[in-house]
């Protein structure tokens, strides 16, 4: 059992597919969590994106509020600090951040589950460069799928149109220094992801913990050419836990680092909102036995949780 999250090179997917597919789904089945490199998404493009949302964040207080959208769930636009809350804890993450999701055509029949984006006028780029990294990622979260359904033996393309109108989510995300050293929380309380996979950009910065199987806090810091890809909640669910969703948080650095703000910005990748997100039949087994027997929607699902981490 490896003592570490591993971290596998995505470009073998195309060289040695059957070998690759094997060690990320075995990754994927002791720790939910895998470093990915060799990912395509150039460098560039996530400076890029970083810089504009580091301008959002330093705005005035009342120049961002104008993009919270109360009574939408934090679903667009801006999240002020103090609203979301790890399921369980007493006390909210210490963090404020940003949404946003995808664009639909007009006659979407998901249109009214999913609203059109907000953009901050005061950052010029921040529309062309949020939706740059958003594309991006959704096209990687795409290839990780296909491995995945890969390794349980379902077709590559099984995740295609289950996730092509995808409620997913590029959330920049900015946790303030800290001030003094007595700060009840951590900058984000253990949690596991509620969607199919997160995938995140900037994970160099130190901070992100991972729980191990057998209990422990292991610290994940990403080489800078690495996104941090996991497994949400409703993977889990689907694949009867094949692929198990791992408890995570962000904790607060010590000395000069908490003096520091820290940014990242993750990619939730959702499936579409009608799909029925049922133990797959090649994931229940005698040693697997299901272990759902309600059904449930994707979407009634995340209603389900965001009122569970205080955001509805």
């Amino acid at each position: 059992m490896a003592k570490h999250v591993p971290t596998l090179d995505i470009r073998r997917f195309d060289a040695d597919r059957d070998a690759f597919v094997a060690e990320l789904g075995a990754a994927y089945r002791e720790w939910g969590f895998a470093g990915i490199r060799g990912h395509g998404v150039p460098q560039e493009l996530i400076d890029g994106a970083y810089a504009a949302f580091v301008r959002f964040f330093a705005l005035p207080a009342e120049a961002k509020m104008q993009y919270h959208l109360k009574g939408t769930g934090g679903a667009r636009g801006y999240t002020p600090f103090g609203i979301e809350t790890a399921k369980d804890s007493r006390y909210p993450d210490l963090k404020e951040f940003y949404h946003i999701g995808r664009e639909l055509p007009p006659d979407s029949k998901f249109a009214e589950l999913m609203p059109p984006n907000v953009w901050p006028a005061e950052v010029a780029d921040f529309r062309e460069r949020g939706l740059a990294l958003y594309n991006a990622l959704d096209a990687l979260g795409s290839r990780v799928l296909c491995a995945l359904a890969l390794h349980i033996g379902l077709p590559g393309n099984f995740f295609s149109d289950k996730t092509n109108f995808g409620n997913s989510i590029l959330r920049p995300i900015h946790y303030p220094p800290l001030t003094t050293s007595d700060v009840p929380n951590v900058r984000a309380g253990a949690h596991e992801d509620i969607n199919f996979i997160t995938l995140l950009v900037g994970a160099s910065a130190a901070g992100l913990e991972v729980k191990s199987r057998a209990g422990e806090w292991v610290p994940f810091t990403a080489e800078a050419d690495t996104i941090v890809v996991n497994i949400g909640d409703m993977l889990q669910r689907l694949t009867n836990h094949v692929y198990p969703s791992t408890t995570h948080r962000v904790v607060n650095p010590a000395g000069e680092q908490a003096r520091q703000p820290r940014y990242s910005v993750p990619f939730f990748l959702h499936p579409n909102p009608d799909v029925a997100l049922d133990p797959l039949p090649s994931c229940v087994s005698a040693d697997n036995p299901r272990r759902y027997d309600t059904s449930i929607t994707a979407h009634e699902y995340l209603l389900l949780r965001l009122r569970e981490i205080k955001l509805l």
